[in-house]
């Protein structure tokens, strides 16, 4: 059996249910999404919105967004399965004029996703989206750990920029992130 990569929503933090009106799911299928701000002026974009134009790869089951995708393998059934997810969304949310036409849609939108791909299957890729020109621009970076970085040294073995633990999870605590920027100025 054959597969494809293709890109896979991925969440190291709660970061993405902060900054995004509608966050997609971890372990979800995902395309870049460039398309849902083709009609608009990204540049009048504010708050979340803003967020989701900038950084946001989109989750085809959800249609939530998520700041980071890894590369993942898929089986051709999970492949239509996310033809058929996107496919839906296309032509429910967006009103493409047909099933077919979303279904076209959806598949190109997957293969734009496998092209951005050629790294390692498990590789962290980011995006960052810029409206310049009166044209869209997307731009990737794969996210690595640094070679050398931990355990250079005895005094630093084992040291990390983050580590991420099991907790219990008590009371939900929110933070507004915009409101202590707007406090800071």
């Amino acid at each position: 059996m054959s597969t494809t990569r293709l890109l896979r929503t991925i969440r190291l933090d709660r970061s993405d249910t902060f900054v995004f009106e509608h966050a997609a799911e971890p372990g979800e299928w995902a395309v870049t999404g460039s398309f849902l701000f083709m009609d608009g002026d990204p540049s009048a974009l504010a708050g979340k919105e803003r967020v989701a134009f900038r950084s946001g790869f989109l989750g085809v089951q959800s249609f939530g967004f998520s700041t980071l995708a890894v590369v993942s393998e898929a089986t051709p059934e999970e492949f239509e399965a996310a033809v058929a997810d996107l496919s839906g969304h296309i032509h429910r949310s967006l009103g493409a004029p047909s099933e077919a036409a979303a279904r076209e849609a959806a598949r190109e939108e997957l293969a734009v996703s496998a092209s951005l791909c050629r790294p390692a299957v498990n590789t962290v890729i980011a995006m960052h989206r810029s409206f310049a020109g009166g044209e869209i621009r997307e731009e990737f970076r794969t996210l690595r750990p640094r070679e050398g970085a931990a355990g250079a040294d005895r005094l630093h073995a084992g040291a990390r920029a983050f580590q991420f633990v099991e907790v219990d999870d008590g009371p939900e605590e929110r933070v507004d992130l915009f409101g202590l920027t707007e406090q800071g100025r």
